[in-house]
């Protein structure tokens, strides 16, 4: 019988990765995931201070190097300065994880257009920069693996969240379009779409009557998600155990679009 690889397909010990938005909520979350199976790890933020302090959390807690690079996920230049900088320190780049986004909520006479603006320039045109960055150093080594954080509201709509889940719908399609474009290159692009998770961006909302019903009400489990259940399929998408997923968008929402 043909022997078939085990666990060590899960195993990230000589691999690279950038966790964009990466020292709190759902990016710590998966930067802790990646380091726990051995990944060395870029924590790329607006705050440098958080962003030490996350990369050092990292090293104290699972043993692996990771190091801190501060700048805007919008700005063209702290982008590729990012990718350039994780080549220099680890010599290559084998995982990238677009976790850096907003939201703003609100009707949508209410939301302003710069509001609407703000949130597409870091959720959408973020994710772009950040892939567009590190392309050219997978192509080169054919390899690498992209994984954007979408969002179930991606797939699902929402009263009174017209900027994030047009921003997240525009991620799915991105995720669609790069995976096929960059396939042939040995780089594999997929997609998670978490559910409600009770990260800071949604704890302002997490005990009022909106949420019981639409959010947390709208999943099978009747609960929020706690933040390490997003590491497991994090983990699946960064390994090798995900070499034959191009383009695949997966809902970690506690059954809410299987309802």
């Amino acid at each position: 019988m043909e022997k078939l690889p085990g666990v060590k397909l899960f195993d990230l010990s000589k691999k690279t990765a950038i966790v964009t938005g990466g020292s709190k909520g759902l990016g710590l979350a998966i930067a802790a995931g990646l380091a726990s199976a051995g990944a060395s790890v870029m924590i790329f933020n607006r705050n440098m201070r958080e962003g030490q302090e996350a990369a050092e959390h990292l090293t104290s807690t699972y043993g692996t190097k990771a190091v801190a690079v501060a700048g805007d996920i919008t700005n063209r230049e702290h982008t590729e300065n990012m990718a350039e900088e994780a080549v220099k320190v680890f010599g290559r780049i084998d995982i990238l994880v677009n976790s850096a986004g907003i939201n703003i909520r609100g009707a949508i006479d209410e939301v302003t257009p710069e509001d609407f603006i703000k949130v597409m320039d870091v959720n959408v045109t973020g994710t772009w920069l950040a892939s567009r960055a590190v392309t050219p150093y997978m192509k080169k080594q054919q390899s690498g693996k992209i994984i954007n954080l979408a969002s179930t509201l991606g797939l699902v709509g929402l009263s009174n969240r017209t900027p994030y889940t047009s921003s997240k719908g525009a991620v799915v399609q991105m995720t669609r379009a790069l995976a096929l474009e960059l396939c042939p290159f040995n780089i594999n692009v997929n997609a998670i779409c978490p559910g409600p998770f009770l990260t800071e961006m949604n704890e302002p909302i997490a005990n009022s009557d909106e949420a019981k019903k639409f959010v947390v009400g709208a999943t099978a489990l009747g609960r929020w998600a706690r933040l390490e259940e997003i590491q497991g399929t994090a983990l699946l998408l960064a390994s090798d155990a995900s070499s034959y997923m191009v383009g695949s968008i997966i809902p970690v929402d506690g059954g809410w679009t299987a309802k």
